[in-house]
């Protein structure tokens, strides 16, 4: 298992109902890579991020994370990753402190080591000053780095990241992707999220995956993609050409839009 890449997906595929998210999708994603999930809205890639992180079943198909089967080994997939999801995780009544120590808990961090990894973690991303207040008086980028604390305290090999800086300003998207640079030099650890900004995956992703209609378009570095366009391209041009036939499914629906716009009002 030592030597097995960090996420596996062999034909995976989910249904709900007649709608088919994902359709046999297949690719790896290596130790200590940062991996981007490219695609319009509906494309299947929370799909396929719920899925791993054991929020959900493959109605066929295989997911690893690590060498271990999620759906045959869920606890011991969430013991190995670390999971900051699209939707706010935060509790605002609860001081950032009291918000890590709950996932803490959750990870069944012992008792004697709880209150050192909760104080390491939060000095690790820049919260320690502000741990003791309530999170409802954080800001966005505060907010979006506690969401990472909760997520590293039991310190995962595999941090999972879903449309990670939505919602947030230029200067706290810039503050969030250098901690994650720093995290990743430092831990060695493999990324693997989501992202509508191309600007972001071109600039920190080893590889991108770009999916549409629930099916795997292209894998590759940023830099491959654009080349095989000709000169003079970008990602941007890239999702393009491979989104360009379904301008309904690229802008989203209802329901896409007013979950983003909650996220961003509360992330403001």
């Amino acid at each position: 298992m030592t030597n097995a890449p960090a996420v596996k997906l062999d034909r995976l595929t989910k249904d709900y109902g007649r709608l088919r998210a994902l359709d046999e999708v297949s690719f790896e994603v290596q130790a200590g890579e940062v991996f981007a999930l490219l695609g319009p809205n509906g494309a299947g890639k929370s799909t396929a991020l719920k899925i791993l992180v054991t929020l959900s079943t493959p109605t066929s198909g295989r997911a690893e994370v690590l060498g271990i089967d999620v759906a045959t080994g869920p606890r011991r997939a969430r013991s190995v990753l670390g999971y900051v999801p699209q939707q706010l995780s935060v509790d605002g009544a609860l001081t950032g402190r009291e918000n890590v120590w709950l996932f803490a808990g959750l990870y069944d961090i012992p008792w004697g080591q709880r209150n050192e990894r909760v104080r390491s973690t939060l000095d690790l991303l820049g919260l320690q000053s502000a741990a003791d207040r309530r999170a409802s008086t954080y800001s966005g980028g505060m907010i979006r780095r506690l969401e990472l604390a909760q997520a590293l305290v039991h310190q995962p090999r595999l941090l999972v990241l879903d449309e990670p800086t939505v919602g947030l300003d230029p200067i706290a998207r810039s503050d969030f992707w250098e901690r994650i640079r720093e995290l990743r030099k430092r831990e060695g650890m493999t990324v693997l999220l989501s992202t509508h900004y191309m600007e972001e995956a071109d600039a920190f992703a080893d590889r991108v995956a770009l999916l549409h209609h629930g099916r795997l378009q292209a894998v590759d570095s940023p830099k491959a993609l654009e080349s095989k366009l000709g000169a003079g391209k970008n990602l941007e041009d890239v999702f393009r050409a491979f989104a360009s036939d379904d301008q309904e499914s690229a802008t989203g629906g209802w329901r896409d839009v007013r979950a983003t716009r909650r996220t961003a009002q509360r992330m403001a």
